[in-house]
């Protein structure tokens, strides 16, 4: 079981962090401020110490050195995120802003203790292969995209990665880094869509003191933390266009000018981008400025959704079954019979992360440590017929796209669209028992989500 500190001042946060690490099976203790934790405490004892930023009489900071080899995550609010990047230059291995996600924290933690086991396992014989191994899979999508990091991280160019939500992005950019030659300089890793408009160009680009009302000194960006490194800009899409600006030019010239600044600074920095939006369609409504998809758009990565890798949901259950049951100190569980199958069939909107939250909670929920297709909550015969049919639409309406020689689904368009788009084109010619069977589900189904997308039923005229 994995002991963790918490050294944080305000007793409610300090509280609530102590019983979600709890529940979840960790060995936690607490104090709140430095001195407190170090007088107590023996800081060596802990797997990882997660820290404050700002605590009286010192900050967290002071704890990367005390705490030698032991991690140390920085919190903090999103006021003083540049604290948090010149905390990762004095040796801190992440931080998180608050207030944060339940899921995020948990995450985070899980992260950072798995590179800890990573790096206490190395050995000089084993070959160093970054986190290319949490990129499970041996379906044709992901073998091609294995191929594709392992050309493109050998160079320096730009990299969008595609994907819907919870496929992984982010493990593509990270196995990207790792497998390049700035592997030794720092990953910055920025979700554009967690940061207020009014603070994005601030924390990519840095300010001047003065530069806007709180600018109470000069701080650096993200950008210039990321120097020698990789910056990881994640849904790249809800980027403001003043910021897309900016961004070009540091594309364009590898140089950035902070918020306020008049002189540029050179700087070295690889760009990873990531979204699950299509860039293209809003670059033509002019949502998203067009050269800056271009720039972007050097080498693309595609993440496939879980439900189009087949036999590799067989393979991630079974590691995140063993990797939950580890981290809840359990013995080792089991799927029940046909539950195997029933992941297999179905649709997973929320692809990757959906699966591994759904067995961690199946397994709180077991008895006996079987996992059954109840609990983990799969509506089965809904989303798989649905997915077919969205798939087989595509291809009898046109909405796909050429990839070499393949047709593909238009990535664009959801299963609602689909499913909205097909109701009103034939509402009028069929019945709603020919429209559930063409869509493949029940007439109650189809009512449902007529209901859950205000989608008319058609009068009869008399």
């Amino acid at each position: 079981m994995s002991r963790i500190l918490i050294v944080e001042d305000e007793t409610i946060i300090r509280t609530a962090l102590r019983r979600l690490l709890e529940r979840h099976d960790y060995q936690v203790d607490d104090a709140g401020s430095v001195d407190e934790a170090t007088s107590r405490f023996k800081l060596q004892d802990y797997n990882v110490i997660i820290s404050d930023l700002r605590l009286p009489g010192a900050p967290g900071t002071e704890l990367i050195p005390l705490a030698k080899q032991v991690p140390v995550l920085i919190m903090t609010s999103y006021a003083s995120l540049r604290s948090a990047v010149d905390a990762m230059k004095l040796g801190a291995v992440d931080y998180i802003a608050k207030p944060f996600d339940h899921d995020e924290m948990l995450r985070t933690v899980e992260n950072v203790l798995n590179r800890k086991v990573a790096a206490t396992d190395a050995s000089p014989e084993a070959p160093a292969t970054g986190s290319k191994s949490e990129l499970l899979g041996s379906c044709p999508p992901m073998q091609e995209l294995l191929s594709r990091i392992d050309k493109v991280a050998r160079t320096d160019a730009t990299v969008l990665v595609l994907g819907e939500s919870g496929t992984g992005k982010e493990l593509v950019a990270r196995a990207i880094h790792e497998q390049s030659d700035r592997s030794k300089a720092p990953l910055i890793s920025v979700n554009c869509a967690s940061i207020p408009d009014t603070l994005i160009e601030s924390e990519l680009f840095g300010h001047e003191k003065g530069a806007f009302t709180g600018a109470n000194s000069a701080r650096s960006g993200l950008i210039e933390a990321a120097n020698g490194g990789t910056l990881f800009l994640d849904e790249i899409g809800e980027l403001p266009l003043e910021a897309q600006a900016r961004l070009l030019r540091f594309l364009q010239e590898s140089e950035i000018r902070r918020v306020g600044a008049v002189h540029s600074t050179q700087v070295n920095v690889r760009l990873v981008a990531a979204t699950h939006r299509n860039l293209k369609e809003m670059a033509r409504n002019g949502d998203f400025r067009e050269d800056l998809y271009y720039r972007l758009y050097v080498m693309e990565l595609r993440m496939p959704p879980l439900r189009d890798r087949g036999n590799d949901i067989v393979t991630l259950a079974n590691r995140f079954l063993q990797r939950a049951c580890s981290k809840m100190g359990l013995e080792p569980a089991r799927f029940s019979e046909g539950t195997m199958e029933a992941m297999t069939q179905y649709h997973w909107p929320g692809n990757v992360r959906e699966l591994e939250n759904a067995i961690e909670r199946a397994l709180i929920l077991a008895d006996d440590l079987l996992i059954t297709t109840e609990l983990l909550g799969l509506d089965l015969e809904p989303a798989s017929k649905l997915h077919q049919f969205e798939r087989s639409y595509a291809y009898s309406s046109g909405d796909t796209v050429n990839t070499g020689n393949r047709r593909e689904p238009q990535t664009g368009l959801s299963l609602d669209d689909y499913f909205q788009r097909f109701v009103l084109e034939n509402q009028n010619r069929m019945s709603e028992t020919d429209l559930a069977k063409k869509l493949g589900v029940s007439r109650k189904c189809l009512w449902e989500r007529r209901q859950k997308l205000g989608i008319p039923r058609k009068s009869r005229s008399k």
